[in-house]
């Protein structure tokens, strides 16, 4: 075979591993683009690489990816952009391959977005070990591989992240059916001023975050925690004005869709999804709501919705 057309075959080789080393560097980032980014600093690894000598291909690209996601998340820019409580995931449109595996309640889990928030919480370290043993299934003895550390350590590390995880973590897979009435109801009483059924639909404890429309910086993240101030909140965010259709570009659709599993809403002007509002819902209530406008956090969204065939909006003009 000549080198043409080794090269060839050798990347064959790798796109054929392309969407699992996306999805594993989606959940170890929570960043679609810097996800992307890795995996073609993989593939400039693996060209670079002698690839003769490489046994098996799919281990090697793991370690490598994993490797530079780890590298990324311990930089300095990094830690800056993921200060606690000043970050919030990329969401991405159900059907999307970077969601991939989600055949296990684990594997779906360790894409909410919910546990890609609790999981800012993990060092690097135990972030890599639960992924690569919740989501991927890989042994300890394999981890420890890929992360050149012991079988041992491997093993604590992964006992620290599930109990961490585990103490902050709300609900967990919920009926479709009953998630959309909820979030239709939210979006009902949101709609018409309805405060008292707004704060009925929430937990006692419930959170909401915003991105504030992207338009500060990450530490520019408003809260709000307790279900009136929410209630509050979401009245005034939802409650259309001629300055907020000038803000926008025009007057936007509401539709109903699943992002990372859960529930959502999408804001669509035209083809471009402007907004995002995410739900968890556990109880039969909503404990945590997200809401999400930065435009370069719904590029992929709005990329994988121009592909999408959508049911007719819940809200056909906001």
């Amino acid at each position: 075979m000549d080198s043409t057309a080794t090269d060839s075959f050798d990347t064959s080789r790798f796109e054929a591993s392309r969407n699992r080393l996306a999805s594993l560097a989606y959940r170890l980032l929570g960043s679609a683009t810097d996800a992307e980014d890795a995996v073609q600093d993989a593939f400039l690894h693996w060209h670079a690489a002698d690839r003769q000598r490489i046994r098996v291909p799919e281990a090697w690209l793991t370690k490598v990816v994993t490797n530079l996601c780890l590298d990324r998340l311990r930089s300095a820019q990094a830690r800056r952009e993921r200060t606690a409580g000043a970050w919030l995931p990329e969401p991405l449109l159900d059907g999307d391959p970077m969601l991939g595996p989600a055949d296990t309640f684990e594997q779906r889990e360790s894409v909410s977005l919910a546990v890609l928030t609790l999981m800012e919480r993990l060092s690097p370290l135990e972030r890599a070990v639960y992924v690569l043993r919740e989501a991927f299934s890989y042994s300890h003895a394999e981890i420890a591989e890929i992360l050149d550390v012991t079988e041992s350590a491997s093993q604590q590390h992964l006992h620290r992240a599930r109990r961490r995880i585990a103490a902050a973590r709300r609900g967990g897979d919920v009926d479709p059916a009953s998630a959309r009435r909820i979030v239709e109801e939210f979006l009902a009483a949101a709609s018409s001023g309805r405060t008292e059924r707004l704060v009925a639909l929430l937990t006692d404890d419930a959170t909401a975050i915003s991105d504030s429309n992207g338009a500060g910086p990450a530490k520019t993240l408003l809260r709000y925690d307790t279900p009136r101030r929410i209630a509050a909140m979401v009245r005034a965010g939802f409650r259309p004005t001629p300055a907020k259709r000038r803000l926008v570009g025009g007057t936007p659709a509401i539709h109903y869709a699943l992002v990372n599993g859960a529930p959502a809403i999408l804001f669509v002007l035209g083809d471009q999804v402007i907004a995002a509002v995410t739900f968890d819902v556990t109880g039969g209530k909503i404990a945590t709501v997200r809401g999400i406008a930065a435009p370069a956090r719904l590029t992929r969204l709005t990329e994988a919705w121009r592909r999408y065939a959508p049911a007719a909006p819940l809200v056909p003009q906001w």
